[in-house]
């Protein structure tokens, strides 16, 4: 079984998957507490599922971008968890893992966070096939709605500045996806993670890093 680890935000989730496919999934508001409560919840899902850590066969983690502290603890436990069972490590970015739930829709998908400091972090996608049309960069939400030059989805957080800015620069254009809808869950890491495994992605415990679209606010003294 594989086991994926998602701590880029508020909202943590952990999966167990055989081959990409769900067995089991906690999804929770973890806050700011994942130093705490992450390694707790993996035992208790295995526990859940009746298994245990020797079952494993591959650790996936969601790379970010998103909270400092959630990121590291995140990928810290999964390259752990990699390296002290000789397991394969794959990483797929959070924007990407907001997005895919909605590659159905017929147009562009941008997925959104809050990054601080009034700005949004943003990524864009297009499904069949799947594929990344803008990369993951930081943007004012006024910038961003320019963005939907066509029907576009957007999805993940999506907040009031943003929603009002949309709703009224490009309201022909943007499509708002519910909260609920927007919730990202470990099963989705697992989905994707696995079909980069299977087709021969880089699965180096040490290679997983977390994406960071701005230096932390706390740094070395100069």
């Amino acid at each position: 079984m594989e086991l994926s680890i998602d701590t880029a935000s508020e909202i943590a989730s952990i999966a167990l998957s055989r081959e990409g496919e769900l067995i089991a999934e906690i999804t929770w508001r973890c806050r700011r507490n994942h130093t705490v409560e992450l390694l707790p919840t993996i035992e208790t899902l295995l526990m859940q599922a009746g298994s245990s850590k020797d079952d494993l066969s591959a650790i996936f983690a969601c790379t970010g971008p998103g909270m400092y502290t959630g990121l590291r603890v995140g990928i810290s436990v999964a390259q752990g968890l990699a390296r002290a069972l000789s397991l394969p490590a794959v990483g797929v970015g959070r924007l990407e893992l907001d997005a895919y739930p909605h590659a159905a829709f017929p147009g562009a998908i941008i997925a959104t966070h809050r990054a601080g400091r009034g700005e949004i972090a943003w990524a864009a996608y297009r499904g069949d096939p799947w594929r990344e049309i803008a990369a993951p960069q930081l943007s004012r939400p006024e910038t961003l709605a320019q963005e939907a030059g066509e029907t576009t989805l957007f999805v993940g957080e999506v907040d009031q500045t943003l929603a009002h800015i949309l709703n009224h620069a490009a309201a022909q254009r943007a499509v708002i996806a519910t909260p609920t809808a927007s919730i990202r869950r470990a099963g989705t890491l697992a989905q994707l993670a696995y079909w980069r495994l299977s087709a021969g992605a880089q699965s180096e415990a040490a290679l997983l890093r977390p994406i960071y679209l701005r230096p932390p606010a706390i740094g070395p003294q100069r």
